[in-house]
């Protein structure tokens, strides 16, 4: 689908304008905009049952919300949100969804399919071909010029994204949100209470040219998301997060994704999740290869649900040498493991899905269990940062198993 202009049907004045990238962050946006909904029409103790919770809105706490009492099935959706009800987000006609595509055939995959689902729940999506070609930047800024300046909120998934950090810099809206990108907010919500420079966690080294030519707008962005007198900022967060002064931090639980799906059935089996931990630099090949291992013949997974990030060449390896089946989502992992069949365990290295799995899969009876990366793992490019955040991830996260680093596997003959 290409790109194109604005038109009177993409989206009405003062109305809601929502930027992503990623399949996680339309994900994170559609739960958004069903909590919101809730809210709006004043149906607290719907949002109260949908949440789990007591508390609708939280600012500047960290509790996560838990599934209300007496859930059998985990949804904790309000009376007719179950699934195969009415699980419509709410506010259709408020919102835009604008798809920032990327250049890689997965995510694009992802994307696409969550773009179908979020179609289904009456919201209005615009694809863009952001990055098809030299000029197609600036065909899509100009062409969402006017819908920025005229949005009453925006609401972004990747605060770290030059393409975000630049729509950032033309929006007036004063009701800016952030939902979830997995766990770089995390990050984000520090470097903001810092007052440091959007970076993300696993970058090193000295800034280059291009980072030099970009800071005033990416210190412009910061600026906008920075809490003041006529600006509101909001975090919609399933992650342990500790806000700055001014940010209001609401609870992600997954609750439109329980309405919508499930309960899964369940295989009986283990399943273990990957990670692009090796992809971004972070772990040595080898060594992940080796805790796969490790963790397959100690659990008897059977499964390995690839990241959309991951090499072809690596999943091919995990494959013949550790024998596990390798499974490609065509959609985030919360709604692939919510809607089934699934293993009785899931296993995970560091990653947002041991703080977002517990919430999607609340009440199903599915245990949860995260792995420690050893520091031995790390790449000697690998940034300062990186372990202690992947401790951290592993740390905070609430519901889960924690498993110590993955025995060394034996040396083959």
């Amino acid at each position: 689908m290409p790109g194109r202009g604005a038109s009177p049907q993409d989206a009405a004045p003062g109305s809601t304008l929502a930027f992503v990238e990623s399949p996680v962050q339309l994900l994170n946006v559609l739960e958004w905009a069903y909590a919101d909904a809730l809210r709006a029409s004043g149906s607290t103790d719907a949002l109260r049952a949908s949440e789990g919770t007591d508390a609708l809105r939280v600012s500047g706490s960290t509790d996560a919300p838990r599934v209300a009492d007496g859930d059998a099935d985990g949804s904790g959706a309000p009376a007719g949100a179950r699934a195969g009800g009415d699980t419509g987000v709410g506010a259709p006609g408020d919102l835009t969804v604008i798809v920032l595509s990327p250049h890689d055939p997965m995510t694009r995959g992802q994307l696409r399919r969550m773009a179908e689902l979020a179609r289904e729940e009456g919201v209005r999506v615009r694809w863009e071909e952001a990055r098809g070609g030299a000029s197609a930047p600036f065909r899509t800024i100009s062409g969402l010029a006017s819908l920025l300046r005229a949005a009453r909120r925006i609401v972004i998934g990747d605060p770290f994204s030059r393409y975000v950090q630049l729509l950032l810099t033309m929006a007036k809206a004063r009701d800016l949100i952030v939902v979830d990108d997995g766990t770089a907010t995390m990050e984000f919500i520090s470097q903001l209470a810092r007052g440091e420079r959007l970076e993300r966690w696993h970058r090193r080294g000295s800034r280059g040219a291009r980072d030099l030519v970009f800071a005033p707008v990416s210190a412009g962005a910061r600026r906008r998301l920075t809490p003041g007198q006529h600006r509101r900022v909001e975090v919609f967060s399933s992650m342990p997060v500790d806000p700055p002064p001014g940010v209001t931090v609401t609870s992600n639980t997954f609750a439109w994704t329980r309405a919508r799906f499930g309960p899964p059935k369940l295989t009986g089996g283990t399943d273990l999740v990957g990670t692009s931990l090796v992809e971004t630099g972070v772990v040595d090949l080898e060594r992940y290869v080796e805790a796969v291992t490790a963790l397959t013949r100690e659990h008897g997974a059977t499964r390995y649900f690839a990241h959309r990030k991951e090499a072809t060449d690596k999943l091919h390896r995990i494959s013949v040498e550790v024998g596990l089946e390798i499974v490609r989502p065509d959609l985030p992992l919360e709604l692939i493991a919510r809607r089934g069949p699934i293993g009785r365990m899931i296993l995970s290295f560091p990653s947002t899905v041991v703080h977002t799995l517990p919430l999607a899969l609340a009440g199903t009876g599915i245990k949860v269990a995260v792995c420690d990366v050893d520091p031995a793992w790390l790449t000697s490019h690998a940034s300062p940062r990186a372990q202690g955040f992947l401790s951290g991830v592993t740390g905070t996260a609430r519901d889960v198993h924690r498993l110590p680093y993955a025995p060394a596997s034996p040396s083959q003959p």
